[in-house]
């Protein structure tokens, strides 16, 4: 059974940290909380030029490769859709929702391709949910790992002063898409990360309360 309640710290360390290294590394706990609290999701529609640019792009990226990875196996990469894939990923957009909607007016089709233009940066994250080389390995494991890398990705992006938001839909199950990405019969889309200037201020977020989703097993 498992009962709502305050979380306490471990009991004190029989050989504390010195005084100074406590300070230095409750100050680094202090910043890294401030930073996961000040990112918000901004819509791709309210996103603006300038984006990250290479080297930012690299630290971006390199930050969702220090996720927690069990067994090393890489399960979760990401694809970079430069300005010039723009416009085939604009088709696979429409071919989708011409596929699942034949009756789609234009206006519906124009819309459906407009979402690939929105972000000035554009990534597919792609998971391996099945795969002989990480069988072993559960598909809820592989997820979480993704997961843990993209928000990596998110917070990094936030620092460097950039909004940044995840976007999935249908499309994201298309044969159409899948072969433009290249996707291997073990691989998902998962979602697709937008990054650039936020046009407007981000609105404010109510976080839940800790005991709202934290409990202590008796």
């Amino acid at each position: 059974m498992a009962r709502s309640s305050a979380i306490e710290g471990p009991p004190a360390a029989q050989a504390p940290a010195p005084p100074d290294e406590r300070h230095d590394a409750r100050l680094a706990a202090e910043q890294a909380c401030a930073l996961i609290a000040a990112r918000r999701t901004i819509l791709p529609r309210h996103l603006r030029s300038p984006g990250p640019d290479a080297e930012e792009l690299r630290q971006i990226l390199e930050a969702a490769g220090a996720a927690p990875d069990h067994g090393g196996r890489r399960p979760c990469r990401f694809v970079v859709v430069p300005q010039p894939a723009r416009e085939r990923l604009a088709g696979v957009f429409a071919q989708s929702l011409a596929e699942r909607d034949p009756d789609a007016t234009d206006a519906q089709l124009a819309q459906a391709r407009e979402k690939a233009f929105r972000a000035p940066l554009l990534v597919l994250a792609v998971v391996r949910v099945a795969d002989a080389a990480v069988e072993e390995i559960p598909a809820v494991e592989r997820f979480i790992s993704a997961g843990c890398a993209i928000q990596n990705a998110l917070l990094v992006a936030t620092a460097l002063g950039y909004g940044s938001a995840l976007t999935s839909g249908q499309a994201l199950r298309s044969g159409a898409l899948r072969a433009l990405f290249g996707l291997q019969p073990w691989e998902e889309a998962a979602c697709f990360i937008s990054f650039g200037t936020p046009a407007r201020r981000p609105r404010s977020v109510d976080r839940p309360e800790l005991e709202s989703f934290v409990s202590i097993l008796d």
